[in-house]
């Protein structure tokens, strides 16, 4: 039979465990909720601006990585596939008109010079025509050239040259790519679209791949996407060009109520807060608050003035961007609103998460003390 103390213990200890709960904030959960989000905005003495997201919010935030080839790359001209440069190799043949030529053994009337490297100062030597440049002219002006040194030395001799892959003018392709290497310039890989291809193409999925083109002290970098999309982008190739294939650095954090709270990588080239949260299993049903979705950003003071309608703000600000899913245009805004690199999404969880919490925690407290008053025999 309980006891009078029994009786009136019960009530004391639900009213100080609510008491306790309530003054203690001691229930576990994924992060700030809403009012504490707010609680640090400008407007009550925080250092970060909080903005509700909307069309005109949107329009000033949309903000893309700029990539593309400067004007340098773009009408730089397409090298001329027969232009003989200084590391290229050369294979002569000269026939002679007569029995017992200068060059050919005896019995024959030709000589093949199989390969003949041209030098670093753009030369190559042919026996009895002496040191010729090659570098800077085509086989046909260095078959004249020849030509006319043998004329005063052997009759009408006739001379072919060949320009043979070598490594005058090559270019090197690294990163997710078929084939890493040094490739030569020729024929068919004049363009950066064709060099890849000979390379064995990219080995990542298109939608983030990057390229980036070194030529010098000049740098450029595009989507793989766009090489296909804008012909003028497919560049004219350089010796010693390095073509570098990488996928999207850009990542993202998810925090909170989602599917999943992690580092995330861009899949694509624009990702909009709507996509964001699909990307990481969307909001979780029995936990999120689609009236608290945040982002978080430091932003430029050129963005910020826009944004907030001003133009007295100096250096990055600290923004937090609220979407609200349930307002009528709430979808809307989170399609249009564009995620950028380094952003962190954070989705708070509902007060009825919360509440659940607190009537598990005191529904457990109630079972420790009936267990302690049958174990009093009270």
């Amino acid at each position: 039979m309980n006891s009078p103390i029994s009786r009136w213990a019960r009530p004391v200890v639900i009213v100080a465990a609510m008491a306790s709960l309530a003054a203690c904030d001691v229930l576990p959960r994924t992060g700030p909720n809403k009012r504490e989000i707010f609680a640090g905005s400008v407007q009550r003495e925080g250092d970060a601006f909080v903005v509700s997201v909307n069309d005109r919010v949107t329009r000033a935030t949309a903000v893309a990585p700029a990539l593309g080839f400067s004007q340098a790359f773009i009408h730089a001209a397409t090298l001329g596939s027969d232009t003989i440069r200084p590391g290229d190799t050369l294979g002569l043949t000269i026939w002679e008109n007569v029995d017992d030529g200068l060059l050919a053994s005896e019995g024959a009337n030709a000589t093949l010079l199989e390969e003949v490297q041209v030098d670093g100062a753009g030369f190559i030597f042919v026996p009895y025509a002496g040191r010729i440049r090659a570098a800077g002219n085509t086989p046909e002006a260095v078959r004249r050239i020849i030509t006319t040194k043998l004329e005063d030395q052997t009759p009408d001799p006739q001379v072919q040259v060949r320009r043979l892959a070598g490594d005058g003018s090559t270019v090197s392709l690294v990163g997710a790519i078929g084939g890493q290497g040094v490739f030569a310039i020729e024929r068919p890989t004049r363009t950066l679209a064709a060099m890849i291809a000979r390379a064995g193409g990219v080995t990542i999925p298109p939608e983030i791949a990057r390229i980036t083109v070194i030529r010098g002290n000049q740098k450029g970098t595009i989507w793989f996407e766009d090489l296909y999309k804008n012909p003028e982008l497919d560049i004219a190739l350089r010796a010693n060009d390095k073509v570098l294939v990488e996928a999207d650095t850009r990542k993202f954090t998810a925090l909170g109520a989602t599917g999943a709270q992690s580092l995330v990588p861009f899949e694509s080239q624009t990702l909009s807060g709507l996509e964001a949260i699909a990307q990481v299993g969307g909001l979780l049903a029995g936990a999120a608050d689609p009236t608290g979705v945040f982002v978080l950003r430091n932003e430029p003071a050129e963005i910020a003035n826009q944004v907030l309608a001003r133009d007295d703000l100096i250096g990055a600000q600290r923004m937090v961007y609220v979407l609200d899913l349930t307002q009528p245009n709430g979808m809307f805004h989170a399609r249009d609103f564009a995620i950028r690199d380094g952003d962190t999404l954070y989705v708070t969880e509902a007060p009825f998460t919360q509440w659940n919490k607190a009537i598990a925690a005191l529904t457990g407290t109630l079972a420790s003390v009936n267990t302690l008053s049958t174990a009093t025999g009270n």
